[in-house]
């Protein structure tokens, strides 16, 4: 799975990487990111060019009683998401990219009794470019006036070589030629959308221990990200 990332850029390095606009204030720079969090990403505005927005990480469909059942929502699995209910119509014409610093996932290191967390990221410095679905979803009982909430969850694959070490899990990542495909809402293919929800390169990806402080959502600051020694 994916709980936890980093999100430091600034919108205008992130719109700039991903040829977007920015249509949202800025938010916080943070290096723990967790579920119920607002978080930046990439969707196809009106016009079919790239924007860059904000969205509450965990999945809120349309049809939902209560908000918090998104905090039950925040990753869709790459084998099922065309079967399930709540992600197939938005599989089809609903999707995002979440920009992502790196990732964190907790390692068992054998001798260790606690899980060690590891900071995951993109050897190269670059975004990650994670694929994602979005919903709205308004509290009718709050009566026609009440606000819109624009939320999304992050779609995980097998692990990848560099990964399986760690946890069988991954996000997926997208390559930079199939942005494009990933976003364009006319695209509704099932088949060739779901044939892009596959493990990244195995060269994408490092790698390295963080303190166990990550453990505790409250911390967040960029010493978050520095190495430490195992063992």
């Amino acid at each position: 799975m994916c709980g936890r990332f980093v999100s430091s850029s600034t919108p205008e390095r992130i719109a700039e990487y991903f040829g977007a606009t920015v249509d949202t204030p800025a938010l916080p720079a943070n290096h723990n990111v967790a579920p119920t969090s607002d978080v930046y990403a990439i969707v196809a505005s009106v016009d079919r060019r790239p924007a860059l927005r904000a969205y509450h990480w965990g999945l809120v469909p349309s049809w939902a009683k209560e908000m918090k059942v998104g905090s039950r929502m925040i990753n869709a699995r790459a084998e099922t998401v065309a079967e399930k209910p709540a992600f197939k119509p938005l599989l089809r014409k609903q999707r995002l990219i979440v920009p992502m610093d790196g990732f964190y996932e907790w390692k068992v290191v054998p001798g260790q009794k606690a899980k060690q967390p590891m900071f995951i990221h993109r050897a190269d410095g670059q975004p990650l470019s994670v694929a994602g679905l979005w919903a709205t979803w308004r509290d009718r009982d709050a009566g026609p006036d009440a606000p819109w909430l624009h939320s999304l969850t992050v779609i995980t694959t097998s692990a990848n070589a560099t990964m399986s070490s760690v946890h069988d899990r991954m996000p997926v990542v997208l390559p930079e030629e199939r942005w494009g495909e990933w976003l364009d809402p006319d695209n509704q293919d099932l088949d060739s959308l779901k044939a892009l929800l596959v493990p990244a390169a195995d060269d994408l990806l490092t790698m390295h221990p963080v303190s166990t402080s990550v453990n505790n959502v409250r911390n967040n600051g960029v010493e978050l990200l520095d190495p430490v020694p195992v063992g």
